[in-house]
């Protein structure tokens, strides 16, 4: 992990960056096109979308100014996005699909996540993704939110093993077991919500260790991420926090450093439960 170039190798042989731009909460048009732009312009190749941020369209907009600027190619950048839960059937999720590419305005999303595991009809949209990814429309298919007994309930008869698991992820949401139940299967983790809303910048061990390594604590939780083994994707808006949040790649967090941000874990979300949502 040497750049914001650097990828995590999914086992199916494609690379993924394990650090990207996140985009929920941005809003579609000139915000979120704008953010996208800056960022890819400063160095980033990944960033994550999906249908229910309504903002894919900005997105797109996004990507092709910053390819214009810079003269990378489409392969150089990196595009998630997400089918939503009103879409989970099996020909749904491939109209939702269509949906999202047109928005984007690109000829193919490198990878496309189910958003939530819904009760009864995930299993019918992992076959519809196991199909967009065998006919050759995506790179890359996986879950987001999935606990260990959803993914054992789609691993139980699936063609494809999951690529990649995002999931809500930060000091005080480590989800230890999962992310061993994943590596063992070669499922990537990523992170959604590293800095839990901004809510551990003050932390005070966190902010010590930021210190110590003349960091900012966010940039020690990203880096504490990627030493995991985990792909985060913080959002901003704003395109200095965009620039700072990853310069991450010229120091490392010692093992002990690494132990103590692992022991603030207390189970705690920010975002819904994935045992229990109603949406």
């Amino acid at each position: 992990m040497k750049n914001l170039a650097s990828a995590s190798t999914l086992h199916n042989a494609v690379e993924m960056p394990w650090f990207g731009l996140g985009v929920s909460g941005l809003k579609d048009g000139d915000e979120t096109a704008d953010c996208v732009r800056t960022a890819i312009v400063n160095g980033y190749r990944s960033i994550d979308t999906a249908a229910m941020y309504g903002n894919e369209a900005g997105v797109g907009r996004g990507v092709r100014e910053a390819l214009e600027e810079t003269g990378l190619s489409r392969e150089d950048i990196f595009v998630t996005s997400k089918v939503w839960n009103s879409d989970l059937g099996y020909d749904s999720a491939l109209a939702a699909y269509e949906a999202s590419l047109e928005k984007l305005g690109l000829d193919y999303i490198d990878l496309y996540l189910i958003h939530w595991p819904v009760e009864g009809k995930y299993k019918d949209a992992w076959r519809a993704l196991e199909k967009l990814y065998k006919d050759g429309r995506v790179k890359a298919i996986g879950v987001c939110n999935f606990q260990i007994h959803h993914l054992e309930n789609v691993l139980k008869d699936v063609d494809i093993v999951p690529m990649v698991n995002q999931v809500e992820y930060h000091p005080l949401l480590t989800q230890e077991e999962l992310h061993k139940f994943c590596k063992a299967r070669n499922i990537q983790l990523e992170a959604w919500s590293p800095l839990m809303q901004g809510k551990l910048l003050d932390h005070p061990v966190l902010e010590e260790i930021a210190m110590k390594n003349e960091k900012t604590p966010a940039q020690v939780i990203l880096r504490w991420d990627l030493q995991n083994g985990v792909v985060t994707i913080p959002k901003s808006s704003k395109e200095p926090r965009i620039i700072q949040n990853a310069q991450i790649f010229d120091f490392e967090l010692t093992d002990e450093d690494m132990e103590r941000i692992s022991a603030l874990n207390e189970n705690r979300r920010v975002g819904p439960d994935p045992d229990n949502f109603d949406f």
